[in-house]
């Protein structure tokens, strides 16, 4: 069953009516109205569901594991973007965002937007591809209530969503400066260890099946780089050794080198 057909849109409270048959318009999706009635749909596992304004993913049969929502505010992302370590973290040297230069990043695996929205907060322009309607759903909800924060919509109108393929989309976009993939590979922990998030994707959206097939295409695409974000366990991508890695705790950055980033002009 495709996504568009086991998911649904609905509204929590009547004042959120107008934006949920709004979404389910835009993106395709099945229109149920009140969340209510989703619970009388036995065939339905997923939902989108606007709750006071603010769409949410949840999966209906497991109630415990909560709602996954884009909040480039508040929360673990709003966290980072004030004490995240600004240009020392390991993600900015993996783009080579160093002196003075800021690269157009092409996020070709966008998910949730948090790298991505990193990367725009230290100064980058990011086009972000999801592929995936629901995923796509709930961040371009996130990026139209972030325009409308004071903290963050500079930030943000640094952020440019296209909902398509991946490989499409890498094969017809103009040249970027740097590829960004962080392609979904099944986690080593038990399920319940894993994040309500990674949960929930992992049953809605499955694995990257063609995750190899992007780094050619996105090697012909880069101008300087392709950044690969891999689990510290996880092969490199397409079996292809990286020009060097930024080893973390849990994961690591492999960095595929076109060329050299171009050194800043000198002061005259």
């Amino acid at each position: 069953m495709s996504a568009t057909n086991s998911i649904a849109v609905a509204y929590v409270h009547s004042s959120d009516a107008d934006k949920a048959k709004k979404i389910a318009q835009h993106w395709q999706f099945n229109y149920i109205g009140d969340r209510a009635a989703a619970t009388k749909q036995p065939a339905l596992e997923y939902l989108l569901q606007v709750n006071d304004q603010v769409l949410e993913l949840i999966k209906l049969d497991e109630p415990k594991t909560g709602a996954v929502k884009v909040d480039f505010v508040d929360g673990a992302v709003g966290h980072r973007r004030k004490f995240g370590g600004g240009r020392g973290q390991e993600i900015a040297k993996a783009v080579g965002l160093k002196h003075g230069f800021c690269p157009h990043v092409l996020d070709a695996t966008a998910g949730l937007g948090r790298d991505a929205f990193v990367l725009a907060s230290l100064g980058c322009q990011l086009t972000l591809v999801e592929r995936n309607p629901v995923v796509a759903a709930l961040l371009a909800d996130g990026l139209e209530r972030a325009s409308l924060n004071l903290e963050v919509a500079e930030i943000t109108s640094r952020m440019t969503l296209i909902h398509a393929p991946a490989l499409n989309s890498l094969t017809e976009l103009a040249n970027a400066d740097v590829v960004y993939l962080d392609p979904m590979y099944p986690a080593k922990e038990k399920s319940a260890a894993i994040k309500k998030e990674m949960r929930l994707f992992q049953g809605l959206v499955g694995k990257d099946l063609d995750a190899d097939d992007l780094l050619a295409p996105a090697l012909d695409l880069a101008k300087y780089r392709v950044v690969v974000k891999r689990p510290s366990y996880a092969p490199p991508l397409a079996d292809k050794k990286p020009s060097t890695s930024i080893n973390m705790k849990k994961n690591r950055f492999d960095v595929y080198v076109n060329q050299a980033i171009p050194k800043p002009a000198e002061s005259i």
